[in-house]
């Protein structure tokens, strides 16, 4: 509880419009990806259960049976999230079906 507050306490939000704030006078932008299950969600099926998540650090598929370290998971959750995200932005830009 007290790192939660520390980490609370740090102004998230004015982090995220100053960098929000600096990509765009950069021409860049922030993408932001939800949070909510990246570490339930099966980077190779897709299958998001509770039960996946085995332990703080281990990640095991009870659909597929793919292991990971759970970071790692959920970290390839995000980077598809992200590609996606950019894909489908491109397409649009494009007029690609």
């Amino acid at each position: 509880s007290g790192l939660n507050r520390a980490i609370l306490d740090q102004g998230w939000g004015e982090f995220r419009r100053q960098l929000e704030c600096k990509q765009a006078w950069l021409g860049g932008q922030v993408i932001a990806v939800p949070p909510q299950y990246t570490s339930q969600k099966c980077a190779c099926c897709g299958h998001t259960e509770k039960a996946n998540r085995t332990t703080q650090s281990k990640f095991e598929c009870v659909e597929c049976g793919h292991t990971e370290n759970a970071d790692i998971n959920a970290a390839q959750n995000i980077a598809k999230h992200l590609n996606n995200n950019i894909t489908n932005r491109l397409k649009f830009f494009l007029q690609i079906d």
